[in-house]
């Protein structure tokens, strides 16, 4: 398997792990233990300072066979850890320097395989062109599915390990990854079949979603009933072969103005539910198209995008959330930026409203061609108005959530998977003060070193 020049490829996910691990040297461990952060606790990050007078009593993390084995104050950690019948022996230790340690990063929506590349529509934009305007035009999405169809397996799993691998270097150790370039269920099945092999390659986790509600594709377009004939196809051929392929988690649906109404999007999901996939769904991206509205109808995992909501929107989502069953608010300040708008998803608002926000990177060939979700951190930070400690919640418990995987990942706490960062900077505020900058030192996925930097 190729790979970047630190990515250390004996520690995938088939890989056996490490009997034990122990981080210690650490000026803070950010455990995120407790649950899905919202509403004032969205920047709650559970975080477990060094005292540099009393050793002994620095935080350290224990990992034992893949798993957090006890994270906490030293003596008592290791008093733990003996007790239990863990012997220190068998861990080895992890030297953290002085640096911030936090679970591994987890970006909650990205369309990462795709063909060919769209630079051109930057020009475009600045000329005046819309982000509709480039796709009725057969651009955007349709030049995408267009290359992408054309694109062999082969092609599509040595662009995934490259982006992958870029990933790795940003702390991310979990991505969802969203088909959608295909339209058509050849293609369709192609990509979802992809994210799933390279999940299992590791060593980092790819959650497949099913999008073929992306896009009408050209060969529907010229036909008066258009969008219903796509729908039709999405749910008499494609989402039963899909549901067959037994590879998706998510169905998602790109439910906004000119794509795929409220209506249409109900359909497609609640089809999608009675076939086993999870709902989830891009919303009020560019205008208020009720999505908001129709994830707390639906119970969706996530809405995401979240630009442009309605005040209903955002009611209906903090109401479902104060009944104890919060759908998030997976926002992608780095779209908004690239495609040059004057506004942002009200992050603030959701917050309030007492919705989990999740950041994401969007990371896609047009409108967001970046995998690096520190750098969406620091977006959301200058754009959004979140704070530090908040986007950090953003990307790791409430980014959980969103994949239904927070029992799981997403925090440092006994018997959850070792995902974990060690960070070339003492304090996690420093992450996004540094846009784009390369922090990472170590990461670890499932108890294994798999990306190192001396």
């Amino acid at each position: 398997m190729t790979g970047g020049p630190f990515r250390v490829i004996e520690g995938g996910r088939t890989g056996e792990p490490t009997p034990g691990l122990l981080i210690v040297g650490a000026s803070e461990i950010v455990t995120l233990a407790g649950g899905v952060r919202r509403g004032p606790r969205q920047g709650d990050l559970a975080r477990l300072i060094a005292e540099e007078a009393d050793p002994a009593s620095s935080p350290v993390v224990a990992v034992w066979e893949g798993r957090i084995a006890a994270v906490g104050e030293r003596a008592a950690v290791e008093a733990e850890l003996e007790a239990d019948g863990l012997p220190l022996a068998r861990f080895a230790r992890i030297d953290a320097a002085g640096g911030s340690v936090t679970p591994g990063l987890i970006d909650p929506h990205t369309h990462l395989l795709f063909a060919g590349s769209r630079e051109d529509e930057l020009v475009l934009r600045q000329e005046g062109a819309s982000y509709l305007d480039i796709l009725a035009a057969g651009g955007g999405i349709l030049s995408t599915v267009a290359a992408t169809r054309a694109a062999s397996e082969a092609d599509l799993l040595t662009h995934g390990r490259r982006w992958l691998d870029e990933m790795l270097t940003h702390g991310v150790t979990t991505v969802e990854a969203k088909s959608g370039y295909g339209l058509d269920l050849e293609t369709e099945l192609r990509l979802v079949e992809v994210a799933y092999r390279l999940g299992r390659e590791g060593p980092i986790d790819v959650v497949p979603t099913w999008l073929g509600a992306h896009a009408v594709p050209a060969e529907f377009r010229s036909r008066p009933d258009s969008v219903d004939a796509y729908v039709r196809h999405l749910l008499d051929e494609q989402l039963p072969g899909i549901a067959a392929h037994g590879r998706a988690r998510f169905a998602d649906v790109f439910c906004e103005e000119g794509v795929f109404s409220a209506d249409q999007s109900r359909r497609i999901l609640e089809a999608a539910r009675s076939y086993g996939l999870l709902p989830r769904l891009h919303a009020d991206e560019l205008a208020p198209s009720g999505g908001a509205e129709l994830a707390a109808e639906i119970g969706a995992s996530s809405a995401d995008h979240l630009a442009t909501p309605s005040l209903d929107g955002i009611a209906a989502m903090g109401a479902a959330a104060d009944a104890d069953d919060p759908i998030v608010a997976t926002l992608l300040p780095v779209t908004t930026w690239f495609l040059m708008k004057d506004h942002h998803a009200p992050a603030r608002a959701f917050i309030q409203a007492g919705v989990p926000v999740a950041i994401g990177t969007d990371f896609n060939p047009g409108t967001s061609p970046t995998p690096n979700l520190t750098l969406a951190m620091s977006f959301a930070v200058i754009n959004l108005r979140m704070t530090p400690d908040e986007a950090l919640a953003a990307v790791t418990i409430n980014a959980a959530r969103a994949l239904d995987l927070e029992d799981e990942i997403g925090s440092l706490e006994p018997g959850k998977a070792a995902d974990v960062v060690i960070w070339r900077v003492p304090t996690s505020a420093r992450i996004p003060y540094h846009p784009g900058a390369d922090l990472v030192r170590t990461v670890i996925k499932r108890g294994r070193v798999v990306l190192d930097r001396p």
